[in-house]
């Protein structure tokens, strides 16, 4: 039968490891948030993670999902940033942050989307849900986005609304958010800018909401996004990010006491992030990780290799402390075709969230002929003889 093969240590990648001249692990950051997730854009290294995965109260941070789904749309053609859409009595009666819509207005959908990035706008996003619902409501569109978040991977996200009024069943966890956030950010870069806008006076009729609430944008210290949120249940969150040279992190918090404890937390994160961490070559891309075996094949092993050079962000002091386990269910059975993902990578230096990177089979591995396969099944024989009855088929 198959079994879970773990390797503790990196065997054949080990000395490249050794040589990375890695670090003591920096002191982990201690957050007063409910829940954390930190990641590294540009390698997927996970800096922080805190109760990452349960599903809690998102507030307006679920906007982020309705804004996705709207870009799409645009993408596809099935919207356009000068259609006016009409607003109803249904998106007017929201409270809360909003754009102060009723239902003589007609608005387009460049300035519903800035409604609802810089204004955090409620209505703005029940006028665009409606727009693209299955079935023309608020509900339908939100089943549509929960089946939408699952097919990308968020499987701890669930929508009521559009907006992230509070709900029983209106739940996203941390990474969720800022797997979304990634995506967001690589998937639309003509429409992100927005998310670094300021201010937006729509139509000058509501004075009184015209500023981003985003702490970090006039900082000076690269932040560029995405969206703050707050309830009674949430707490205080903030979905940020943040690029300084060509690195850029995504951060996630959530359930803070106030808007000053968020804005003081989500400043330090991202200087933690930026200056406790350095990138670091782990492994070059075909290089044999770990040798998996490999069963009635023309070869007994097999090399496991990634398909690209493994860089990781690293802390900037200290020593050679690295958890690393490839893992996989074995052994493989032959034939393997060279590229076909058979193992996973699950690195964790000391004191960091671990990252779990696919391993790749290194070559093609035939099925052995007859004398292989009589070799095979004699060995196997031999091997539950020596073991006596216990081991006997």
């Amino acid at each position: 039968m198959p079994t879970v093969r773990k390797f503790t240590h990196f065997r054949a990648a080990c000395a490249v490891l050794v040589m990375a001249s890695l670090a003591l692990p920096a002191a982990a950051f201690e957050t007063a948030a409910k829940a954390a997730y930190v990641v590294d854009s540009g390698t997927g290294t996970v800096l922080l993670s805190k109760n990452a995965d349960q599903p809690l109260p998102p507030a307006s941070m679920s906007k982020l999902m309705t804004l996705y789904v709207a870009f799409e749309a645009i993408r596809d053609g099935r919207l356009s940033l000068d259609e006016k859409l009409p607003v109803s009595r249904h998106a007017m009666s929201y409270g809360g942050s909003t754009m102060f819509l009723d239902t003589t207005d007609r608005v387009s959908v460049e300035d519903l989307l800035r409604g609802i990035i810089v204004l955090s706008g409620n209505d703005a996003c029940a006028v665009i849900a409606e727009a693209l619902s299955p079935d023309g409501t608020e509900a339908g569109f939100a089943r549509f986005m929960t089946t939408r978040a699952q097919q990308m991977g968020m499987t701890n996200s669930t929508f009521a609304n559009s907006n992230g009024w509070p709900a029983e069943n209106h739940r996203m966890s941390m990474r969720d958010l800022a797997l979304l956030s990634r995506h967001i950010i690589n998937d639309f870069p003509q429409f992100y800018p927005m998310f670094a806008e300021t201010e937006f006076a729509f139509d000058g009729r509501a004075p009184q909401n015209t500023q981003n609430r985003n702490p970090l944008l006039s900082l000076g210290i690269g932040a560029d996004g995405l969206k703050t949120g707050h309830t009674q249940a949430a707490g205080y969150g903030l979905v940020g990010s943040a690029k300084q040279g060509d690195r850029r992190v995504v951060f996630v918090l959530s359930g803070l006491p106030t808007a000053q404890t968020r804005a003081e937390e989500s400043e330090a994160i991202v200087n933690w992030a930026f200056r406790q961490f350095a990138e670091n070559t782990l492994i070059t891309a075909g290089t044999d990780v770990a040798q998996a075996e490999v069963w009635m094949g023309d070869v007994p092993t097999v090399g496991l290799v990634t398909d690209a050079d493994l860089t990781m962000l690293l802390p900037v002091l200290g020593s050679d402390r690295i958890k690393a386990e490839v893992i996989y269910t074995g052994p493989l059975q032959a034939p393997i075709a060279a590229g076909t993902k058979v193992a996973e990578l699950v690195v964790a230096p000391e004191g960091m969230p671990e990252t779990r990177v696919p391993l790749l089979a290194g070559a093609d591995v035939a099925r052995g002929g007859f004398v292989t396969r009589l070799q095979t099944v004699s060995s196997l024989l031999l091997k539950r003889l020596q073991q006596g009855p216990e081991g006997a088929l």
